[in-house]
């Protein structure tokens, strides 16, 4: 009798931790199923003013221009997997595949680090206040802030091929398939190059002080500082198919294979809008001075400048 009520007493334990795992995972679903779009799932300390983001397939990497570093995360949980020091201001960056290329701005630097483990592979220089920075395929594209050129370097072996002149003050940069778009901030057009060969195709008006700049498919997107509005150019011929109000001073934009995503620096706000007709779907809290934005297939990326954080938001899924 004393063996049956012991196995009777362990039958009723285990039968109790069962009960508590299964209503453990219930509330767990349930939290899940009543977070929306625009939640906040993480917020995470990176270095002195974050600038820019970037997500490689697998990992967010982060530019903190007064902390001289980049700073590796993982995408799933957020964990810090490691804080590179790079040459000083580092800003933008870009992906090859394999390597991760970073303008440092106050050294007329691009640096090239190596994905995996975070090792330098080459600084090259890069001209004068070199800012945004775009791969290709093949090779890297650099804006030169108080130079007024692009300068294009081959990603192999961080040769030189050339440089371009563009409009006043450039500043991001973006490969669309064929062509390289730059936003010029103080000249307040968009210069169009055609990648093979960096010949001029075109030079837009936009609105006042464009920062960001996306691709659509089909439409490049311009958030401009200083109009409180987003610019959209039709990509084939530059003709202007739209101006959209946004929050004050949008900075960051990007593409998330739906909707377009805008940061307004001075309103802490990010912004969803249509393609279609820039319709404003949402407007989500960030922290403070949002700037950088990227996604990684699931998630929103959000960079707080004068917060030192990064913020994963929820996007709901289409």
């Amino acid at each position: 009798m004393k063996t049956l009520s012991t196995l009777f007493d362990i039958f009723c334990f285990a039968f109790v931790l069962f009960c508590i795992f299964s209503a453990s995972i219930r509330l767990e679903a349930t939290e899940i199923a009543l977070q929306k779009e625009g939640d906040i799932l993480g917020t995470f300390a990176v270095g002195k003013n974050p600038v820019r983001a970037l997500f490689d397939g697998t990992h967010i990497w982060v530019t903190n221009i007064n902390s001289d570093t980049v700073t590796k995360l993982r995408a799933s949980d957020g964990s810090t997997l490691g804080n590179f020091p790079v040459s000083s201001g580092p800003l933008d960056m870009a992906f090859d595949g394999t390597n991760i290329w970073i303008t440092n701005a106050s050294r007329g630097k691009i640096t090239k680090l190596r994905a995996s483990d975070g090792t330098i592979l080459g600084t090259f220089d890069a001209g004068n206040f070199p800012f945004a920075i775009a791969f290709d395929g093949t090779n890297v594209w650099v804006t030169n802030q108080s130079g007024n050129t692009v300068m294009k370097f081959r990603a192999s072996n961080g040769e030189k091929l050339d440089t371009f002149d563009v409009g006043t003050s450039p500043r991001d940069i973006i490969f669309d398939g064929e062509n390289i778009w730059v936003a010029n901030a103080s000249s307040n057009d968009v210069t169009k190059l055609r990648a093979s060969d960096g010949a001029a195709l075109g030079t837009f008006r936009v609105g006042f002080g464009p920062r960001g700049i996306a691709f659509d498919g089909k439409n490049i997107w311009i958030s401009n500082f200083n109009s409180a509005n987003v610019t959209k150019l039709r990509a084939h011929d530059g003709a202007k198919a739209g101006t959209y109000a946004v929050g004050d001073n949008p900075r960051g934009i990007i593409f998330d294979g739906t909707y377009i995503w805008v940061t307004n620096y001075s309103s802490n706000t990010v912004m969803k809008l249509s393609i279609s007709d820039g319709a404003i779907l949402g407007t989500f809290q960030a922290g403070a001075g949002p700037l950088g934005i990227t996604f990684d297939g699931n998630d929103l990326w959000v960079i707080n400048y004068s917060d030192n954080t990064v913020m994963r938001m929820k996007r709901e899924l289409p």
